[in-house]
């Protein structure tokens, strides 16, 4: 008998995931027994006489807890790829329970003494720094999840809490299902004048799946995004436009308004803050960030926004000025924006997106970015074997160049219709010295491209190149640690407005000829990208930044208004807010109907409130940091071994902005990310 086959697979922990052999009744008696074996754990730990040491009570209960967290990320992770009503509805059956124990183990006084002894003891300083930062940090998150509150406010902090992870995932839930629920089936191909043919295919056989003759156009990004980029109908751009904005909003199905979340997250989040003695939600989040207060961070904004605004506006002038004068388009509206830029880019650089694309068949854009990192950071990346939760998913192994293994990761590239939107890196394995050996990590990179089409490989826009390296920055910050403890391996322990430094990094190097030019390949003629293109590219890479940086600003101060100096039990609306701070900032003004915030997921179901400014404040870093690659030799391995070594292995064994300085010799500068978007002198 096949004693794995017999196992509940959330709870074989012997290699990785089971993520095929995941039923939705696995869940809760999964959960409950990790939950169960826990408590008793803890008992044990706290127990009168139980020694405060590392190996007898921090690395037990980091190990216990280990095991629940990655049970229970495997079910989220297919929750949010391959989610199903029945994996949804185990999920949330069991993210009460989850909730709660977070609470409890955050506001166990018991093991918080029990740290604190440790924090104290002798034996503290003969600690690895890896293992003494762990230790800083717990007690730093025990006073943060309510470890000091007196009983009543602790019951009352874990009934937020749980309300709060309800919430969000109800955020995430509507945003996929009002994303679902709209489709528009075009029966005549004329309406269709100017999206491309690869595009029409995808609506055709779209359409196709559903019994139907014609073009299926849905709100997910593979699709949105080129007919408003290329459609010369105005009126379905209107049409697409108005139903991708106003999604999870009061304009559809009430059941899937996510109105009242927003104010009712930001109730909660403010007053989990005040019962911990913070004035608000942004104070309490930035505890474990790089930014010194919500001021320092709106300073930096407000700063970035004045230097951005003079750009941001001259470029929507001349979008509005060809869109009258070439396009007969006399009042410029948002459904017009994506359309009027790129006939503008293509007539000022002549060429478009769409030409750029077919020099980017996934194969070659893989194959590049592979060699790349490979050269870079001296090691190979080979296909590997694994289970996984969709036919479409690919798996690879990173080793060094003597075959041992690094880490491996999960490859799932094209879009679906049971998966959250957008791109994003996760931790399914974390690097950890064991008794028996090293176990090494394991990545997810999740984006949401188009599918290929037949016999054709999968093309990708520039922009979805960059999106790719992205999110294999965020994988090689967990996959090349070389931290053996938990808490601080890969992307762990890393303050939330550095985390995107090694991400961003990879993106700069989307804009080099010498890597480039090594991975195109002409869909049809099977040659590599021509200089003269990538000249052209190159010259519009600054086009519309300054409308691209204020945007990302009016998203950034939002957030950190909304927590920080917003009151959501006063008159004023969110909605309200967001109009405010776009008289301010925006220049392209969105009609009066657009809920921007009914789909901010990032901050109302992800992990980015009162975090959104990190991808500005990262970004800062990560273009000083490229900066060194700049005056080197952007290939230049030398330097790839020093960011390997001072970036990316130290994960979060020390504080991020001392491994920036151990990098580039200096604190960062603004000047290089000034630079790079256009806004001062080479």
């Amino acid at each position: 008998m096949n004693l794995k086959s017999t196992v509940n697979p959330l709870l074989d922990f012997s290699g990785l995931p089971r993520y095929g052999s995941v039923r939705p009744e696995h869940v809760a008696s999964a959960i409950d027994q990790l939950l169960a074996e826990n408590r008793a754990l803890i008992a044990r730990l706290t127990a009168e006489g139980a020694a405060a040491s590392w190996n007898g009570f921090a690395e037990p209960l980091e190990d216990a807890n280990e095991r629940l967290w990655r049970a229970w990320g495997v079910v989220a992770h297919l929750h949010a790829v391959d989610d199903s009503a029945e994996i949804r509805d185990a999920y949330n059956a069991n993210l009460p329970k989850i909730t709660r124990y977070r609470t409890e183990l955050a506001q166990n006084l018991d093991l918080y003494e029990k740290f604190k002894a440790l924090r104290a003891s002798p034996g503290f300083e003969e600690l690895s720094q890896a293992q003494r930062k762990i230790v800083e940090n717990d007690l730093r998150d025990y006073r943060l999840g309510g470890a000091e509150l007196e009983p009543r406010d602790k019951r009352r902090f874990a009934e937020i809490q749980e309300e709060l992870a309800a919430l969000e995932a109800k955020f995430s839930e509507n945003l996929l299902d009002a994303t679902n629920a709209f489709s528009a089936l075009i029966a005549d191909r004329r309406a269709l004048l100017g999206v491309p043919e690869d595009v029409l295919e995808a609506a055709e056989e779209g359409a196709r799946k559903d019994g139907q003759e014609g073009w299926k156009f849905t709100l997910h990004a593979p699709s949105y995004g080129p007919l408003m980029q290329y459609a010369e109908n105005r009126d379905l751009r209107e049409k697409l436009y108005r139903a991708h904005v106003t999604r999870a909003s009061e304009f559809g199905n009430l059941e899937l308004d996510n109105t009242s979340i927003i104010v009712r997250e930001l109730r909660l989040r403010k007053e989990k803050a005040r019962l911990l003695g913070y004035k608000s939600f942004a104070e309490f989040s930035l505890v474990p960030k790089m930014a010194e207060s919500p001021e320092a961070a709106l300073d930096f904004l407000n700063d970035l926004a004045s230097r951005a605004l003079p750009h941001a506006r001259r470029d929507y002038a001349e979008l509005e000025e060809f869109a009258r004068a070439e396009l007969g388009i006399q009042e410029l509206q948002a459904w017009d924006i994506a359309f009027v830029s790129e006939k503008l880019r293509a007539r000022r650089y002549a060429f478009s997106d769409q030409e750029v694309k077919r020099y980017f068949p996934e194969p070659k854009v893989l194959e590049g970015m592979f060699r790349l990192v490979e050269a870079l950071y001296g090691i190979r990346i080979l296909p590997d074997a694994a289970e996984t939760w969709h036919p479409e998913v690919r798996f690879f192994r990173i080793t060094d160049w003597d075959g041992s293994l690094i880490g491996q990761f999960y490859l799932d590239l094209y879009s679906r219709e049971t998966k959250r939107g957008g791109a994003w890196m996760d931790e399914a394995i974390t690097r950890q010295r064991m008794p028996g050996g090293l176990r090494t990590p394991v990545a997810h990179l999740i984006c949401n491209f188009p599918a290929p089409v037949g016999d054709k490989p999968a093309l990708f826009t520039h922009d979805e190149v960059m999106t790719l390296f992205h999110e294999f920055g965020h994988g090689l910050h967990h996959l090349l640690s070389r931290i053996d403890d938990l808490g601080v391996s890969g992307i762990r322990g890393v303050e939330w407005d550095a985390v995107e430094l090694p991400s961003q990094f990879m993106e700069n190097f989307c804009w080099e000829w010498g890597v480039l030019a090594r991975m195109t390949a002409h869909v049809e003629s099977g040659e590599a990208l021509p200089r003269s293109l990538f000249d052209k590219m190159l010259a519009a890479r600054n086009f519309q930044s300054g409308m691209q940086t204020v945007r990302q600003i009016e998203f950034a101060l939002s957030d950190m208004h909304l927590h920080h100096d917003y009151d959501p039990a006063g008159a004023k609306t969110p909605l309200q807010l967001l109009h405010e701070i776009r008289a301010k900032v925006a220049v392209a003004m969105p009609p009066e109907y657009n809920r921007f915030l009914n789909n901010f997921s990032h901050v109302f179901s992800g992990a980015y409130a009162a975090g959104y400014y990190s991808y500005k404040w990262a970004e800062v870093l990560s273009a000083d940091a490229y900066s060194l690659f700049e005056e080197n030799g952007v290939l230049d391995s030398d330097t790839g071994a020093r960011f390997r070594d001072e970036i990316l292995a130290v994960g979060g064994s020390r504080p991020a902005l001392e491994s920036f300085k151990a990098f580039r010799g200096r604190e960062p500068r603004i000047d290089a990310l000034l630079r790079h978007n256009g806004m001062i002198a080479p």
